[in-house]
């Protein structure tokens, strides 16, 4: 995993090192598990209160070998492997430790320490936690060759001149990840923890670098690519890509320059090839681990979440394509909960949508604040995450007297104590917004800052809304406007089920130039949409010159049974520099922001599901019970610095055929209380009376 702050500090103290046993009777037992018949995730994660702790770092061989280490590091690693120290962290609250398993030296150099954390394990089993194995991606090709010699054709070759590792660790080198040699390896790996250790979860690291684009320049990679574009086309579509149907000769690209557009065929191709192996080497771990054992949950670390970066060019990432084979993703993208000294409010709330759209779970460090806690609680699924802090140092030693904050103490009850809140529930949302991957994998600046300033408009106007990718254009039906903020790169397929959608009955939002490119980011002559946005295109000055903003103010148009919104631009408060991420330096509310909330409420009918009176430091996320006995009304209080808030009026749509019987506020920061409320024809209204941090309502129902 990335350094992460203080959180890193506390991690590699801790008690939790990796764990198996490498006996020689395990080691041949590597055999291929049956073949596949069919996958199906683990049944416990929806199920559990996930609160865990996690170590990768920790065990004397990686520490010995990256340095910079204190002379106790070793005597409190060996300290920390005791019963009292897991007992102390069940008390706490935790449910799961991830142990680190395998840092990539090789599985005989690890042997000592897996044998360690064998017995942790056992320790963690005994007392009710669940156990998860770390396993990471590079190669610390100074022992691993002892035991592995023929390692040496994974390696990547230098690229413009710099050897591939993992920044300045260098005995940490980098490999092809799709090597046959290497995806062997990883599988005997995996069986090890999975039935020797006993895991309930792998943990595979360092996605977010596996994929980068200097390991596509392996000579496995280079002929892996030729062949995917041949499969991929046949000769005629070849020729209309390229100019050309023989692909033998062609190479990937070698660039480090930022780039605003990305038009040439082969970059796109590349991007492309790049993320579907990423997601080809994940599906292969899947497909093995599910077989060894169904019950074994997956997660990796693609460490960007959503922050404004692209992460399909940099990193390989289209998370719904990696997604397809995880239970849950880490994101170590910072963006720690608060209002910043120029207002911006910065979040992770992005992440846990993405996340909870795919189906995923999402893993992050909690331990810096109680407002860290809630955000989790508020938006993520089942789990507050990874908790920890800094109060067991004394200087720069690890003293064993692990201890949190009673606040946050309190955030942990909390979740745990209403947990049947949190498990079996469904988001509300009248809004999705549309992330193509065509449009934010080709161009990186308009469509992101736009993008990413509605989705801020949204969230700070507390208009519930779920962020969707092309394939969720299938069944839009739960959602009453769609947004499509500069989405440029759409084809006829998904423009026939945008319209379908609209003439149906929904709202669409569109702005700047949505819809005015093929996938493969080709200039149309109008609009993909021109017959909703009732606007002509902008004129077109050639592919050097960026698109112009139409004149005029937006346009409404009522079409079939639905409504349309055009708008010419997003005007940012701060605007982004060509060619760099959209990070949360740029998300300060835009300039027209109640124009873009004004254009929802009316795509919408006028008929969003609840307003709140509440300032733009809170937010909301809307929640229902499956068996639809209960909403949850999530409230969150980004200006920690500031009082408390009182008397937030809230009017609230219930579901057709429910009546409200009662509704509670639940808090770690006070006591529950039941509210008084009012129904009228659409649904409830009440008053929440006070919101320091973070506020559950709960509107119980009957039928």
């Amino acid at each position: 995993m990335m350094k992460s702050g203080p959180a890193y500090y506390f991690i590699a103290g801790l008690f939790l090192v990796v764990a198996t046993s490498c006996s020689s009777k395990i080691l041949k037992t590597n055999t291929d598990p049956p073949a596949e018949k069919g996958l199906s995730r683990a049944s416990w994660v929806p199920q559990y209160p996930l609160v865990f702790i996690g170590n990768w770092d920790a065990m004397p061989i990686f520490r010995r070998r990256a340095g910079g280490n204190p002379v106790w590091q070793e005597e409190d690693y060996y300290k920390e492997h005791t019963e009292e120290a897991v007992k102390k962290f069940k008390d706490m609250g935790v449910t799961m430790a991830i142990l680190h398993f395998y840092k990539g030296f090789g599985i005989e150099a690890e042997k000592e320490h897996m044998e360690d954390a064998k017995k942790l394990a056992v320790l963690c089993k005994k007392n009710g936690l669940k156990v998860g194995a770390y396993i990471g991606s590079t190669v610390g090709f100074e022992t691993f060759l002892l035991e592995k010699p023929e390692a040496k054709k994974w390696f990547v070759p230098d690229y413009l001149g710099v050897p591939v590792r993992y920044g300045n660790q260098s005995f940490r080198k980098r490999v092809y990840f799709m090597h046959p040699g290497f995806i062997a390896y990883m599988k005997k790996v995996v069986l090890i923890a999975v039935r020797d250790l006993n895991v309930d979860l792998i943990q595979f690291d360092n996605t977010s670098i596996r994929a980068q684009p200097a390991i596509f320049h392996h000579p496995l990679a280079i002929k892996n690519f030729r062949t995917y574009l041949k499969n991929k086309y046949d000769p005629e579509m070849l020729k209309k890509r390229f100019g050309f149907a023989d692909v033998r000769y062609i190479e990937p690209p070698a660039t480090d320059a930022p780039m605003s557009t990305i038009n040439d065929p082969l970059f796109q191709e590349w991007t492309d090839f790049r993320c579907q192996q990423l997601a080809d080497f994940y599906g292969i771990m899947e497909r093995y681990i599910r077989q060894l054992n169904p019950e074994v949950a997956i997660v990796n670390n693609p460490h960007r979440g959503l922050s404004g970066r692209n992460t399909m060019w940099e990193q390989g990432v289209d998370y719904p394509r990696l997604l397809a084979h995880t239970d849950a993703m880490w994101t170590e993208e910072g963006d720690a909960a608060t209002v910043d000294k120029e207002g911006v409010l910065i979040s992770k709330i992005r992440t846990f949508k993405m996340a909870r759209t795919l189906n995923n779970r999402i893993f992050t460090y909690t331990s810096a604040s109680k407002l860290e806690m809630a955000e989790a609680l508020a938006y993520n699924r089942q789990g507050i995450g990874m908790v920890g802090g800094l109060e067991e140092m004394e200087g720069n030693r690890m003293t064993g007297a692990y201890e949190l904050p009673q606040d946050q103490k309190n955030y942990i009850t909390f979740f745990h104590r209403n947990f049947e809140y949190y498990r079996d529930v469904r988001p509300v949302a009248d809004v999705a917004v549309l992330h193509s991957f065509a449009t934010m994998a080709y161009n990186n600046d308009r469509p992101y800052q736009s993008t990413y300033l509605f989705e801020q408009a949204l969230i700070q106007s507390k208009v519930p809304f779920d962020i969707i990718f092309d394939d969720q254009l299938k069944d839009l039906s739960r959602y009453k406007v769609l947004i499509l903020a500069d989405q440029e790169c759409l084809s006829d397929e998904k423009l026939d089920l945008i319209r379908s959608f609209v003439t149906r009955g929904g709202g669409l939002v569109a702005t700047e130039h949505s819809t005015l490119y093929t996938e493969w980011r080709q200039r149309k002559r109008d609009f993909g949409l021109r017959d909703l946005f009732g606007v002509d295109a902008p004129q077109w000055h050639g592919r050097s010159t960026p698109e112009a903003i139409l004149p005029g103010p937006l346009q409404k148009n009522q079409v079939g049974k639905g409504r349309v919104v055009y708008m010419p631009e997003i005007i940012p408060a701060v605007a982004k520099p060509p060619a760099v991420p959209m990070a949360s330096p740029y998300w300060k509310l835009p300039i027209n922001w109640k124009e873009l909330i004004g254009s929802v409420q009316w795509a919408a009918g006028n008929n969003l599901s609840l307003s709140i009176e509440a300032p733009l430091t809170v937010t909301m996320e809307l929640t229902g019970k499956e068996d639809k006995t209960a909403l949850m009304l999530h409230l969150l209080n980004y200006d920690i610095s500031g009082p408390a808030l009182d008397n937030i009026k809230v009017d609230l749509q219930i579901p057709q055929g429910s009546r409200v019987k009662e509704i509670i506020m639940m808090t770690p920061d006070g006591k529950d209380e039941t509210l008084p409320f009012k129904e009228n024809e659409k649904g409830v209204a009440f008053t929440v009376p006070r919101l320091a941090v973070y506020d559950m309502i709960i509107i119980k129902l009957r039928q």
